[in-house]
């Protein structure tokens, strides 16, 4: 007989050829996990969606641009403009929103920025063409396009300078007070009774005036250095309620007064810095500053 046929002796379970490896659990399948490893707890796939709270102030703001685009197209040219004072009040909170509650998220700050589009850029520029440029045929629709395209430079510039502009300071006139220049415009006029017809151009300089202004290097100061942790004299607190005082009393006039002195304050701090021999750049020197998203110009 073969030396290498296996034989079975007593008590011994049967031999394997050299080099053979032996199982004790050969008579398990072979698609089974082996019981002595291991098992690594399956990790549940998290759902991909949304957070609401910020996201619901965006929606908002967005609904009220809309709302004032349907109210210039029905000449009611007050609501339109009070509509996008409304918008700049919603865009104002839902980056702070987002950031007290922990929900930032890529999907709002791009949410954010076409809202912003439509709220800050094509629906201004639509209600001061239908309310006065259109007098002025095509000079008029040049001015209301080029504000619309500074609102989509300046929207996409902030968007990639993120973490690179110096904090304290935006550049260029951010898009929500460009539209309150225009919005203001028209909203006095109306308050006092002035049609646009006699307004073509003055309508025509604002328009271009903020377009352009949103795309310039020029400083403006963006309040993020203000912080309301800290305490303040007695003082500032009687100013604000002053100042809201004269808002409830003509807010038209008031608002629109506000921006104005916004609006030429990066200007003068543009000269004052050139006259002191400092530079106007507002792009920082290191990429240490904190992300914010959902604040858009």
């Amino acid at each position: 007989m073969n030396r290498n046929v296996t034989r079975l002796g007593r008590g011994q379970g049967p031999t394997q050829a050299p080099g053979a490896v032996a199982h004790d659990d050969d008579h398990l399948d072979a698609g089974l996990p082996d019981p002595g490893e291991d098992l690594q707890p399956l990790t549940p796939r998290r759902k991909r969606g949304i957070y609401l709270l910020p996201n619901a102030f965006t929606a908002a703001a967005l609904f009220a641009g809309f709302y004032a685009i349907v109210m210039a197209m029905g000449q009611r040219y007050e609501l339109a403009a009070a509509a996008i004072f409304g918008a700049m009040l919603l865009d104002s909170l839902d980056g702070r929103v987002a950031r007290l509650t922990n929900t930032q998220s890529e999907f709002g700050a791009q949410f954010d920025s076409l809202a912003d589009m439509v709220s800050f850029g094509a629906a201004p520029a639509l209600i001061v063409y239908q309310w006065s440029l259109h007098g002025l045929g095509k000079l008029g629709w040049l001015a209301a396009f080029v504000y619309c395209a500074g609102a989509a430079l300046r929207l996409a510039r902030f968007n990639t300078n993120i973490g690179v502009v110096d904090k304290n300071y935006f550049q260029g006139l951010p898009s929500p007070a460009a539209a309150a220049l225009v919005a203001g415009l028209i909203w006095n006029m109306a308050d006092i009774g002035v049609i646009g017809d006699r307004m073509h151009w003055v309508a025509f300089a604002l328009t271009l005036a903020a377009g352009v202004s949103m795309v310039t290097n020029v400083p403006y100061y963006s309040f993020k250095a203000v912080s309301l942790r800290r305490s303040v004299p007695f003082i500032t607190i009687f100013l604000i309620v002053l100042l809201i005082g004269l808002i409830a009393y003509k807010p038209p006039l008031v608002l629109f007064a506000l921006f104005v002195g916004y609006g030429v304050s990066g200007y003068v701090l543009y000269a004052w810095r050139r006259f002191q021999g400092r530079t106007a750049s507002v792009i920082s020197t290191s990429t240490d500053e904190p992300d914010e998203r959902g604040l858009h110009g």
